[in-house]
């Protein structure tokens, strides 16, 4: 069974009070185990999961929450903030609204950085959290992009985009426009996707480019980058402390991440492997950024078997 809600939250300030309503979609019974999934981004939307694998999760004996972001995907807000206090006071709003005590939490991609910051900021509300191809240093993963940009570059002869990651490296790494241009190489070399997929995974794309939610699934909403780069310099962050705080306040933190995923170097994956320990890990072949689609039955008995009591 899945449900629709749009959350109105009334935010109050010393001079204004305005309402707000959150694109929510449920699914399953809330007698379930809750999860809530943490689209990427910034400016993306939960569509991609919400029409492939939500479903399937909650079949799975999950209570499951997909919601778009304030001001992104069908959460129009234009006075959002785009900072991690009101994105933290919207996602603890929905555990007021569906009563939750404790839920898990799916980061996919920017997600698991919302995800383990709110872990931090709430700890006694979250017990488990999925990092998802998600990254944990940003510049990290900007310097692997081009590493690899530039090889595949230098095979083939490519003067033009060896000139463009030549200025690359003379750009300031903190910048939007950085970041920006790194993700830009990465898409245009096909970071995103896998060579080779399985019959059931080719079937789940064919399905999601019949869904209505597909239109929703590429588009980008421009003013969150920008927002959350000016307000929380996020291209600089590094979750390595904050996810080794967590750890020792005995909150759970498992990785899945694609074999095939350009965005990140075996090197990151082992060292988050390190401090998660290998148990917590799953490395999947034939298998991009949307771990969640490419491998998607591994992806479910993971979080089936990470979360048995």
């Amino acid at each position: 069974m899945k449900k629709i809600f749009f959350i109105l939250i009334i935010i109050s300030t010393a001079t204004t009070c305005f309402a707000q309503s959150l694109y929510v979609k449920t699914f399953g019974t809330n007698k379930s185990k809750p999860i809530i999934f943490l689209h990427g981004g910034p400016g993306y939307n939960c569509a991609s999961f919400e029409s492939t694998t939500a479903q399937r999760l909650a079949d799975s004996g999950f209570f499951v929450i997909v919601y778009d972001r304030r001001g992104e995907g069908r959460s129009t807000d234009k006075q959002a903030t785009y900072d991690f206090r009101q994105t933290f006071e919207d996602l603890d709003n929905i555990y007021k609204t569906y009563s939750l005590k404790q839920a898990s939490l799916i980061g996919h991609s920017f997600g698991g950085i919302v995800a383990t910051l709110f872990a931090d900021a709430y700890p006694k509300k979250v017990n488990n959290i999925f990092l998802v191809g998600a990254p944990v240093s940003l510049q990290e993963t900007y310097k692997n992009i081009i590493a690899r940009c530039e090889d595949i570059y230098q095979k083939k002869k490519d003067s033009i985009n060896l000139y463009y990651i030549n200025l690359l490296k003379t750009m300031d790494t903190a910048s939007l426009e950085y970041s920006t241009y790194c993700f830009g190489h990465a898409m245009q070399n096909g970071f995103y996707s896998a060579p080779k997929l399985s019959d059931e995974t080719k079937a789940i794309y064919a399905m999601m480019r019949k869904d209505t939610l597909a239109k929703y699934a590429s588009q980008m909403t421009a003013d969150a980058p920008a927002g959350f780069w000016k307000k929380e310099h996020y291209t600089t962050i590094d979750l390595t402390n904050p996810i080794k705080k967590l750890l020792k306040s005995k909150i759970n933190i498992y990785g899945l991440y694609g074999k095939n995923d350009g965005l990140y170097s075996l090197q990151q994956v082992e060292k988050l492997s390190e401090i998660l320990g290998a148990q917590h890990m799953a490395y999947l072949d034939n298998c991009s950024h949307s771990v969640f689609i490419d491998q998607q039955t591994i992806f479910i008995d993971k979080l089936i078997s990470w979360t048995k009591p």
